[in-house]
């Protein structure tokens, strides 16, 4: 404490878990800065992976089918991963199956662009798909 006071520094706890518990003598306060700038420069260089939603009918026309599908095309182009939903209602709830094979045909489709990270799932009315891009670097 006493050359940490002679030097004008402070006396900084760096392992308080050791034995005998290491400490430092240095400026506080520029240690504190330098840790906040490691920090931001950390957080700057974070990408953040956004899910875009596309919503499909099991009676979907082919023209709103193409449609649809060059949307979730333009999503992977730009590295975003897509959750396909295809929604059910009423009597449809009996014909699973058609919506399974329009996703299914959807996913084939677009094996060159997205890998499928969550497979067709029913989930209450709604059966759930999610397409991820098969390169991470978004153009």
């Amino acid at each position: 404490m006493e050359m940490a006071t002679e030097k004008g520094l402070d006396l900084v706890e760096v392992a308080p878990q050791a034995k005998p518990p290491v400490c430092r003598i240095m400026d506080y306060g520029k240690y504190k800065y330098e840790q906040e700038q490691k920090a931001k420069k950390a957080k700057k260089h974070q990408t953040f992976t956004v899910v875009k939603e596309i919503k499909f009918r099991p009676k979907i026309d082919i023209h709103d089918y193409e449609t649809k599908k060059k949307h979730v095309e333009r999503f992977l182009n730009h590295g975003n991963r897509v959750k396909i939903t295809m929604m059910f209602r009423g009597r449809e709830m009996a014909h699973t199956d058609l919506g399974r094979d329009i996703l299914n045909r959807l996913a084939e489709e677009l094996e060159m662009l997205a890998v499928v990270e969550l497979r067709p799932k029913l989930d209450g009315k709604n059966m759930i798909m999610v397409l991820s891009p098969t390169n991470r670097s978004p153009k």
